[in-house]
This record gives structure tokens, C-alpha cells and sequence, in this order.
């Protein structure tokens, strides 16, 4: 794997996320449950990013990896 994480997708994921819970955003991009962290990064430099949701709504989750606002989306995969 390099130091470029994989392009999972060019839009992001929208996921209701509850209060309280814990999920952890895949940051390599070789996952096969995105956006969400299978191990699939063991062995690299890449390790899942552990958001906490504060209440129950509808977050966007990067799937391009590039986001610079980790693990939500900002409008990265518009300039790839």
C-alpha cells in the first residue's frame, strides 16, 4: 500500500449515526465495508479514525479519503 489512501468513492456516505456510539472511519480506503474500518489496513501506515457521535442525525462520511475535515466530508472528491 502506499502513502496515497485507495479512492473508495467520489461521493460521500451518508450514515444516521447515534448518540453515544462510537464508529470508525476507514482512512486507507480498502476496506469492503465503507466507510466504516475492516482491517483491511494492517501492515501500513494507515489506522481507522474514531468518530463519536454526540447526538442521533445524518453525517456524510468521506469515501475519497482525502478530506482534510477526518472522518466527514468537505467537498474534497470535487477536485479529484
Amino acid at each position: 500500500m502506499s502513502d496515497a489512501p485507495n479512492i473508495a468513492g467520489t461521493a460521500p456516505i451518508p450514515v444516521e449515526v447515534e448518540a453515544g456510539k462510537s464508529y470508525f472511519w476507514c482512512s486507507c480506503g480498502q476496506s469492503q465495508n465503507q466507510p466504516f474500518c475492516d482491517g483491511s489496513h494492517k501492515g501500513s501506515e494507515f489506522t481507522p479514525v474514531k468518530f463519536e457521535a454526540d447526538e442521533s442525525k445524518r453525517v456524510f462520511f468521506c469515501a475519497c479519503k482525502h478530506t482534510s475535515g477526518q472522518p466527514l466530508c468537505d467537498g474534497s472528491h470535487k477536485e479529484l
